[in-house]
């Protein structure tokens, strides 16, 4: 099994150490914390750790996980990437659409694998989504629509749109086709800090006639995450904390009357997403593939990210 070095073993690094060192393909853990990097050396007995990133580009492990601050995705990456390292980075990519576009280029001028952390493209119910949708048997897709809302932690580093819209970006796009994007429009309310919005929509309109809309809050009373599929014969819907996908067969027909023929649930298997997220970042080093969420998604979605940023700010 390939191993790997994940840099940062804070909030979310932690769970990137777990399934790793799981998956037994755990090298070692970089973190500049002190307190971190204790904790880390006790719950793994024996793990090497590093206190420095130079001293993971120094070392022999040729595949590193980040899992630090957005703002230092581009340097470390690329640092990484040069040091000639395969590397997995958590999303968003960069916070810059020209960033991420100059790390793609390299990995692929350099053949290194370059994975971004796409989650929910792992998940198997957005797996099922995708195929069924592949199928045909729903008929085009023509409207993709996200919730992803909670009272969540509040940063004051970014707004809700990088913080939560890069999961769901990365599955418009996959569930669309990937198709190219034409226009942006954004609207938001910064509540709780100056300039720092808390609820955001978003909406997307793709080459082709296709659309989207996304909306994103860390400031709402209910728990809802969810992802809406309307085609041209079906509509389906993705409840992310109930974990179920239904179909409803139903409609609007040429005469625009109302079609109701009744409604499905699909079984999905429960799924670990995190691991099988992690399993395909080490299966993609052994046989040197590029990754579903590989570097050219990452600048796909944070082109997007960038956009709507530009249209908040009017």
């Amino acid at each position: 099994m390939s191993q790997v070095v994940v840099v940062g073993a804070g909030n979310w690094g932690k769970n990137l150490v777990r399934n790793f060192h799981d998956l037994g393909a755990l090298a070692g853990v970089a973190e500049a914390s002190t307190e971190l990097r204790s904790k880390v050396e006790v719950d793994y007995p024996g793990l090497v750790t590093y206190s420095d990133f130079q001293q993971v580009l120094e070392s022999n492990v040729s595949a590193i996980v980040l899992a630090t601050p957005a703002p230092s995705h581009y340097k470390l990456a690329m640092t990484a990437l040069e040091a000639g390292k395969d590397v997995f980075v958590e999303k968003p990519m960069t916070l810059q659409a020209a960033e991420a576009k100059a790390l793609a280029e390299y990995a692929d001028k350099h053949s290194r694998i370059l994975m971004v952390g796409h989650l929910l493209l792992y998940q198997s119910a957005i797996s099922w989504m995708r195929e069924y949708l592949a199928s045909g048997k729903a008929g085009k897709v023509v409207h993709v629509a996200t919730q992803r809302a909670k009272l969540g932690r509040v940063r004051r580093e970014e707004n809700v749109w990088w913080s939560f819209a890069p999961h769901d970006v990365s599955v418009v796009l996959d569930l669309l086709g990937n198709p190219e994007i034409e226009t942006v429009k954004a609207s938001g309310q910064a509540i709780l800090q100056p300039n720092i919005e808390d609820n955001i929509h978003v909406d997307l309109s793709f080459v082709g006639g296709q659309t989207a809309h996304l909306h994103c809050s860390w400031y709402w009373p209910l728990l809802q995450r969810s992802t809406t599929v309307i085609t041209e014969r079906q509509m389906l819907v993705y409840d992310e904390v109930a974990q179920q996908v239904t179909i409803y067969h139903k409609g609007v027909d040429e005469n625009l009357k109302n079609r109701d023929e009744g409604s499905q649930v699909v079984d999905v298997a429960a799924s670990e997403p995190l691991k099988i997220e992690c399993e395909h970042f080490l299966n993609c080093l052994q046989i040197r593939e590029k990754p579903r969420s590989d570097g050219w998604n990452g600048v796909a979605v944070v082109e997007i990210l960038e956009k709507a940023q530009l249209a908040l700010a009017g």
